[in-house]
């Protein structure tokens, strides 16, 4: 399916969401709304479309290093498997080379890649800790992500401020003591 079939799909489907919460969908507010809701959620899901192995393959380097590599504090912004329901937060990437560096904007890409599509936090973690494990083939690789989630601010328990961590990780940092140099790092 092309992406203006995919937009006249969406379209109907958010003027039919509207009608059914009883919006009048062709008053001037509401008027071009379902466009907009269209092309946002081509947008928010993109990551779909996008191959994170191809991408961190794409800046790998050979170089003999092999100690930790952190890129902390990325930003990222998904939506919610169960509520469609947007949760933002940091993740904090770290991997023992092997042989194999990569360019350093490459790992907030993958975080991007994956963030843009629906997701639970703990498949989210899992998904790029194993995506530069396969890509890298590093001595090991640990993810952490924190983050607020709307499906539990907004509706639900309601519970505002609340921070879900997740971890995953692989290789060298099954040690307990690799893992508490990463997570003393990332202080």
């Amino acid at each position: 399916m092309d992406r203006e079939e995919q937009l006249e799909l969406l379209k109907e489907t958010c003027r039919k969401n509207l009608e059914v919460i009883g919006e009048d969908t062709q008053r001037e507010g509401l008027l071009k709304t379902p466009e907009r809701v269209a092309k946002s959620f081509l947008e928010l899901t993109k990551g779909y479309s996008m191959d994170p192995i191809a991408t961190l393959r794409s800046a790998m380097f050979q170089e003999e290093y092999d100690q930790m590599v952190i890129v902390k504090d990325i930003e990222f912004y998904s939506l919610c498997e169960h509520h469609i329901l947007p949760f933002f937060g940091k993740a904090h990437i770290a991997y023992i080379p092997n042989g194999h560096i990569v360019g350093l904007s490459k790992i907030p890409r993958v975080v991007d890649i994956f963030s843009h599509r629906l997701q639970v936090q703990e498949h989210l973690t899992k998904e790029i800790c194993e995506c530069i494990q396969q890509a890298l083939n590093p001595l090991g690789v640990i993810v952490m992500i924190e983050a607020q989630h709307l499906c539990m601010q907004m509706r639900g328990v309601e519970k505002q401020g609340s921070i879900t961590t997740t971890i995953f990780h692989t290789g060298v940092f099954e040690n307990s003591s690799k893992r508490q140099e990463f997570l003393d790092m990332i202080k």
